[in-house]
């Protein structure tokens, strides 16, 4: 497996690559958005790492810019910022899922094989499909954290779903929320003893 390190930040492309190679997978790595789009254009990655905030091209851009070219590579989002709207405007843009700062090898290395594990799932008929729909929704994405809940007999919080498939809180959140909108999901709220009601999510069935 070929991994393409996206990070302006010099100790951590020092640190992501010795992850990678702990996990016995080749890597390069680019200091901002317009080498790493440059690198991915001269060779053939397996899935890219990029950071957020870097100068001369943002993560954000950089994820725009790689989509143009390639509609299947797994995009994973190097990030401190949390923000549920700062997730949506990636995820909008074709990004695939998050990695949170301070990144964590067991949790990367796990992600990252999900994540090849999805893509590899495409059918040759698939790739030839739009992969994204107009709302930044991947449909492996969608598919995986669908058939999740089919199998729930119980409602859900977002952060248990999110520790269960391995998917990071703002990509199942926003999932979620689409799943809601086209009316396959219901919400389920919780009081609770002691704080604020939970909201939880099922699987609709009529």
């Amino acid at each position: 497996m070929n991994i393409l390190i996206i990070d302006n930040d010099e100790s951590l492309r020092y640190m992501l690559t010795e992850f990678c190679n702990h996990a016995g997978w080749q890597s390069n790595t680019a200091v901002n958005g317009r080498e790493g789009v440059d690198l991915f254009q001269r060779e053939k990655f397996d899935i890219i790492l990029v950071d957020y905030h870097m100068p001369e091209m943002d993560g954000l851009q950089t994820v725009k810019e790689i989509r143009k070219q390639n509609q299947q590579v797994p995009i994973l989002v190097l990030t401190v910022d949390e923000r549920q709207e700062i997730a949506d405007r990636f995820l909008e843009e074709g990004a695939t899922d998050f990695a949170l700062k301070p990144v964590k090898a067991p949790d990367l290395i796990s992600r990252i094989q999900l994540h090849v594990k999805l893509a590899n799932m495409r059918s040759v008929h698939e790739e030839s499909e739009e992969i994204y729909s107009a709302k930044g929704i991947s449909k492996n994405t969608l598919s995986i954290i669908a058939e999740h809940l089919k199998k729930e007999e119980e409602p859900a919080s977002v952060d248990v779903v999110s520790k269960e498939i391995g998917l990071a809180y703002p990509t199942v959140y926003r999932y979620l929320m689409h799943l809601l909108e086209e009316g396959q999901v219901k919400q389920v709220i919780s009081h609770q003893k002691i704080g604020r009601p939970k909201k939880l999510y099922k699987w609709y069935t009529k």
